[in-house]
């Protein structure tokens, strides 16, 4: 995804002199052709996160488009203070580049991992939340973030192998995208964690489990009316994210159904559970032991209808 942003920026830039892009010492093999073209607009800060949200923050108060990019948890964890403070609270144009949503960064160790990052970013006023899981899908996240004039974050995975729009799909922000048509059950997903959906979907097909599975581009703002609309059309409800339980894309649906009074859907959420996550491994093997595999989402799905 983060090469698909650089040559968008790229494009952008061309037509804008105002647009900075911002690192702080990441970003090797993918920012080289944005630095060469665009030297007086690229800025790599060094090892020093949270001056670099600060300078970033200057130069949009000076009518800068700033992009800030890093590693999710030097990104947001470490800088979170400036972030709400700054950015933020004064609604700047600010665009947050976050790479390795979830255990993209597995083998680095549990530092690397960010199950908390939406859950988090979810409470901060004036902040879009754009979540793309598809080549297309990053597109269409960062046009839109390219015509706001507000602070925005994109969380950055990697693009799955099959890309599963067609075509660029028409879109309002805030409602979901439909990537496989059913209607039995419905699976509500963000990020890169749509390629085991999808596989998972296909099995929940065959064990007679007709499903439908929707993608969202954003986690802030969602829309209500359009996922009331959807609880009143499918049997169950779940959503999958490769996040926390706590505070993603599950609470963020499950605040809408109990608020509306008018579902009685039956509703699960698929994340990762509220604990410790001490294990180090490839980002498929940690999907695998915390349940959020193609097979882990297969049988939390049988077992929580089994329950019904």
């Amino acid at each position: 995804m983060r090469n698909i942003i650089i040559k968008k920026l790229i494009q952008a830039t061309i037509k804008d002199p105002d647009i900075i892009l911002m690192t702080s010492d990441l970003g090797y093999n993918a920012f080289e052709p944005f630095r060469e073209q665009f030297p007086k607009q690229f800025y790599n800060l060094g090892v020093s996160e949270n001056n670099m949200v600060g300078v970033g923050s200057g130069l949009a108060l000076r009518g800068k488009k700033v992009f800030i990019y890093s590693i999710l948890p030097f990104l947001i964890f470490r800088c979170f203070e400036q972030i709400r403070n700054i950015i933020c609270h004064n609604n700047l144009n600010v665009k947050l580049l976050g790479a390795g949503g979830g255990f993209s960064y597995g083998n680095q160790g549990v530092s690397h991992n960010t199950t908390e990052d939406l859950s988090i970013l979810r409470s901060l006023p004036n902040l879009t939340i754009f979540t793309p899981g598809t080549h297309i899908e990053t597109t269409l996240a960062f046009d839109i973030m390219m015509r706001q004039n507000g602070p925005g974050f994109i969380r950055l995975g990697k693009v799955p192998n099959m890309e599963f729009h067609p075509r660029e799909p028409k879109y309002l922000l805030g409602d979901g995208i439909i990537i496989k048509d059913g209607y039995e059950i419905v699976i509500f997903c963000i990020g890169n964690i749509i390629e085991d959906v999808m596989e998972a979907a296909n099995k929940l097909d065959q064990l007679g489990l007709n499903t439908q599975v929707v993608s969202f581009i954003t986690i802030k703002p969602i829309n209500k009316d359009y996922i009331i609309k959807m609880s009143q059309s499918f049997r169950a409800i779940f959503t999958v994210e490769e996040h926390g339980e706590l505070g993603g894309l599950g609470t963020a649906i499950s605040e809408i159904l109990v608020e509306s009074n008018t579902s009685n859907t039956f509703f699960r959420r698929i994340g990762v559970n509220n604990k410790n996550l001490l294990e180090i491994g490839t980002q498929k093997y940690l999907k695998g032991i915390n349940g959020i595999s193609q097979q882990g989402i297969v049988e939390r799905i049988t077992s929580y209808l089994n329950e019904k």
